[in-house]
């Protein structure tokens, strides 16, 4: 049996993991928020794919990722198989898009969330054992099956309550309230689904894993959250408001209201421009007032 460490780097990992699915969780749900408002379903489809990014790749996938810097086993290195690296961030942001369609189109009752928290619940447990099976060290991975299960029992549950919040909070300090404790939820489901984990080491064989570093996916991960939030706050930023929406159409009634300037008499030959006799308060001009040669 390998000895584990969750937290080689000390409380550096978690406390980032943390901080990224408070960020992840306030850019979904204000994202969120914005299909609400969104008048076609164009917009709809468009604030509901940058919310499942949020929320399933920068809240949940690029936290479990950077949790899991901190995991270590003695005496073996650890390796991540890409493809598999992959899958689980798409079955993230999959699952979140889904549950949010399935909450955010009609009304809003307890079928639709429940419907939609088991099933993005369910996909975030599938995309974190998928992150986990990606792993490639010496040794077998063993899991505790009562352990297991409630983390997938937490995962429906923080995915129900996030869904619900998505839906529901409007306010900014509501919204970075509900963040909070959504990342909570997130590392909690992290982590327990970690305790679950056992190494049965690999005993007299030396043999070289195969498969990408840390520090080889490090890099382009974090840029693609750097990335993917730089873009979020530019598409939440650049998009009107429902206050930017009230004065448009304010200031619309106004000019419509306010009555139009009179249209001048048609001047075809340029008389106007060059005479003043017809205009009021003009004298008639006689010969007196011309000027000795």
């Amino acid at each position: 049996m390998g000895d584990i460490n969750h937290f080689e780097y000390g409380w550096i990992t978690p406390a980032l993991s943390y901080a990224l699915s408070v960020l992840g969780s306030v850019l979904g749900l204000v994202c969120a928020g914005r299909i609400r408002t969104a008048r076609t379903s164009g917009q709809r489809a468009w604030w509901g794919l940058l919310s499942a990014w949020a929320l399933g790749g920068t809240a949940i996938w690029a936290m479990h990722f950077m949790a899991m810097l901190g995991f270590a086993v003695d005496n073996t290195r650890i390796r991540y198989d890409v493809p598999l690296t992959v899958a689980s961030t798409v079955i993230a942001v999959v699952a979140v898009g889904i549950g949010l369609a399935i909450v955010g189109t009609g009304r809003l009752n307890a079928v639709r969330l429940i419907a939609g928290g088991v099933f993005t619940g369910a996909g975030v447990a599938a995309m974190h054992y998928t992150g986990m099976a990606a792993m490639r060290l010496n040794g077998t991975l063993g899991y505790d099956t009562l352990r297991v299960a409630l983390s997938v029992v937490i995962a429906v549950v923080a995915a129900t309550v996030a869904l619900w919040l998505a839906m529901t909070v409007r306010k900014g300090v509501a919204v970075f309230a509900s963040a909070l404790v959504m990342g909570i939820a997130v590392n909690g489901m992290h982590f327990t689904g970690m305790s679950a984990l056992s190494v049965h080491r690999h005993e007299g064989a030396n043999r070289e894993v195969t498969g990408a570093g840390v520090s080889t996916l490090l890099v382009p991960i974090m840029l693609a959250v750097i990335f993917g939030v730089v873009g979020l706050l530019y598409a939440l930023l650049a998009a009107p408001t429902d206050d930017d929406r009230a004065a448009s159409a304010y200031l619309n009634g106004r000019r419509v209201s306010e009555p139009a300037a009179p249209t001048p008499a048609p001047d075809p030959v340029g008389l106007r421009a060059r005479s003043t006799l017809g205009q009021p308060g003009n004298p008639f001009p006689s010969r007196r007032d011309t000027p000795p040669r």
